[in-house]
């Protein structure tokens, strides 16, 4: 079949940048103001379309990213349920953010006037497929849904790696827009099949004056050069791009008093999970100098030696797989420790190598490559640990006997990541209210952000305050009789309704 957008409900041939963001800019004022329980029921609408679509959606996903079908299956689930998550803040009200200063009139020596505040939706929003998640990250993904969910209609671009995907996704979000009677260009969907044309469908998309946000998940290059290009327009526009990290793992002796075998297998079936191919991939780890640090290390290799490469999402990521870690094996004071076989065609091998120090080994390698780092002490880690750039996770493996240790490990690690495991892997989020997926630079280009989780729908929101503002005024979220909202003030004493 012929790949095509959806611009305001209705196929067409040609990615229309100018036709879609005016659409989406026309339904703004009709979709910020649909009710809480309106815009929950839409919410719940494009879910239950998606999973009506389902067989469709995983034979085309299956196809075109080469990932399992058990894994597309659940990122089905995971698509469905953010959905519903985000319809069950916005039934609550939990998304207004409201405060309220009550007036003070009698108040020494100044009174105070009547303060309320509640969050108003930035307007149309960019949002990027990526590559790696043909649905979680993607159409209806977490950036779509949260924005949707904020009152911000949303104009996608499709990735070229799954367009088929893309298109039925956004066939049954068009279906749950039109059901429930919604602006129809509350939703759209660009596609260019062609890379470079692609990367300039997604600059037009960016500058057009109509958009006000942008959320994106893909490379460290993309991202900067999307923010770039929102930086210099006539009016600046934020960016959330979550874009590279190698999410070290720390492990300090404690955890290798037990069972070093079955700790080296697990990590390797974190790194080379999915073909390496998540952002949360365990890249680096650190890896105390001691005897039952070389058996976790020679377990690792023995375990990297009989995983067999997956096949990649492109043939584009593997090739820059396969440079990277032949750039990574010529660098200096870096051996093999382990390295599997290559499977079919665009399957490289996976790979585990110890590095003698961080210079040169520290850039993303986005597949299943590992590289260790081995230490003395926590003195001696502990600069390391505060020399990495920003990361999304960051691991630590330990037990009771290491609880100093890990303090002063933990300190240095929440001024680099956006969220701190233990006795885990990182790969797999979960999808929840206090989940961050995000982190300081270059992790993502707004480390106070997070692209998963509850919290993610703040990045499309502003804040408004209305002081003295007559009664019959006031917007239903900060009226005193408001049945839904739970008014919080400043001073932290909670207002219910």
């Amino acid at each position: 079949m012929s790949y095509r957008s959806i611009i305001a409900g209705a196929d067409s041939e040609q990615p229309d940048v100018t036709t879609a963001t005016t659409a989406a800019a026309e339904a703004f004022a009709g979709y910020r103001a649909t009710t809480p329980e309106a815009r929950a029921d839409f919410l719940e609408a494009v879910a239950d379309e998606i999973e009506a679509s389902r067989p469709e959606i995983v034979e085309a996903a299956v196809a075109e990213s080469h990932l399992p079908e058990g894994r597309i299956s659940g990122e089905v689930g995971r698509t469905t349920g953010q959905l519903r998550m985000f319809a069950g803040v916005v039934r609550r009200g939990d998304h207004l953010g409201v405060r309220i200063d009550p007036a003070l009139p009698d108040r020494t020596p100044l009174p105070r006037a009547d303060i309320r505040q509640r969050q108003i939706p930035l307007g149309p929003v960019a949002v990027f497929g990526a590559s790696n998640f043909p649905l979680a990250f993607s159409t209806a993904g977490g950036d779509t849904a949260s924005a949707l969910a904020a009152g911000c209609p949303v104009v996608v671009k499709g990735h070229p790696a799954h367009p088929l995907t893309g298109y039925l996704v956004a066939q049954a979000v068009t279906r749950a827009v039109q059901n429930a009677g919604l602006p129809v260009g509350t939703f759209s969907y660009l596609l260019s099949t062609d890379f470079k044309a692609g990367i300039e469908l997604g600059q037009t998309l960016v500058v057009d004056p109509r958009i006000k946000a942008v959320g994106f998940t893909g490379s460290r290059g993309g991202g900067l050069a999307i923010a770039a290009a929102a930086a210099a327009r006539p009016e600046p526009i934020p960016v959330y791009a979550e874009m590279s990290s190698i999410n070290p793992v720390v492990v300090l002796s404690g955890a290798l008093d037990g069972d070093v075998d079955a700790l080296a297998t697990a990590y390797v079936g974190s790194l080379t999970l999915g073909a390496g191919q998540f952002c949360t991939n365990p890249g680096l780890l650190f890896l105390p100098k001691s005897e039952a640090g070389d058996a976790f290390l020679a377990a690792a290799g023995r375990a990297t030696a009989e995983a067999v490469g997956g096949t990649m999402l492109t043939s584009g990521i593997a090739s820059a797989y396969e440079k990277g870690i032949a750039t990574l094996r010529a660098t200096d004071g870096v051996t093999v420790v382990g390295e599997g076989k290559a499977g079919t065609e665009d399957a490289p091998a996976p790979q585990i190598v110890e590095a003698a120090r961080l210079d040169g080994v520290t850039d993303e390698i986005f597949g299943a490559s590992g590289v260790v780092i081995r230490y003395d002490s926590v003195e001696e880690l502990l600069p390391s640990l505060s020399s990495l750039e920003g990361q999304l996770t960051a691991t630590v493996h330990a037990t009771d006997a290491d609880d100093e240790a890990a303090a002063q490990v933990v300190s240095a690690l929440e001024l680099k990541v956006g969220r701190i495991l233990f006795n885990g892997w990182p790969t797999g989020v979960e999808v929840g209210h206090a989940m961050v997926h995000g982190g300081p630079f270059p992790a993502t280009s707004d480390s106070r952000t997070t692209s998963v989780g509850s919290l993610a729908i703040e990045r499309f929101q502003r804040p408004v305050a209305y002081q003295d503002v007559p009664t019959a005024l006031l917007p239903e979220a900060v009226r005193d009789d408001n049945p839904w909202h739970l008014a919080r003030r400043i001073d932290g004493e909670l207002q219910l309704p």
